[in-house]
């Protein structure tokens, strides 16, 4: 099965589906003060950049890089459909966002995720990819419900 990744300009609205469910799902999981993801109205933000992938022209996942600094990436919305989960597209995608960070020179990417049971499964994948434990950054503040993960570049 080949995983297709590609910029996302948004425009068809399939991402905006995908991470309004993200949305719901990070509800069931988390109080409403610590939910971190992307609403789909702050999409647009020129310091984030989308990726969609796809199999076979469907979507079958999405994330996103956020230049927080001139040094410092976010990793942002990593979303798989759940018609496609253990198939390889967190780890295409997280591959994808890892290779653009490196071409922006960027010395670190950081991300928040959750840390109940529900998140396994996400935080295994960035900790085979070598995330280590962080403080929060940017804006985040310290939270039961958040993990922080950072990668030296």
């Amino acid at each position: 099965m080949y995983i297709s990744v590609q910029l996302d300009n948004l425009s068809d609205g399939a991402i905006n589906k995908l991470l309004e469910a993200h949305l719901k799902e990070m509800y069931r999981h988390s109080p409403p003060g610590s939910v971190h993801a992307l609403n789909p109205d702050k999409l647009n933000d020129p310091m984030v950049t989308f990726w969609g992938a796809r199999i076979d022209g469907v979507l079958a996942g999405c994330g996103a890089l956020k230049e927080i600094t001139s040094s410092l990436g976010e990793i942002k919305s990593m979303k798989t459909d759940s018609r496609f989960l253990r198939k390889g597209v967190a780890r295409a995608l997280l591959e994808r966002i890892l290779e653009e960070a490196k071409q922006r020179k960027y010395k670190e990417i950081k991300l928040e995720t959750g840390r109940t049971e529900a998140f396994a499964p996400a935080i295994a994948l960035y900790r085979r990819y070598g995330f280590e434990d962080c403080e929060p950054f940017n804006n985040y503040t310290n939270d039961p419900f958040s993990l922080f993960l950072g990668k030296k570049l």
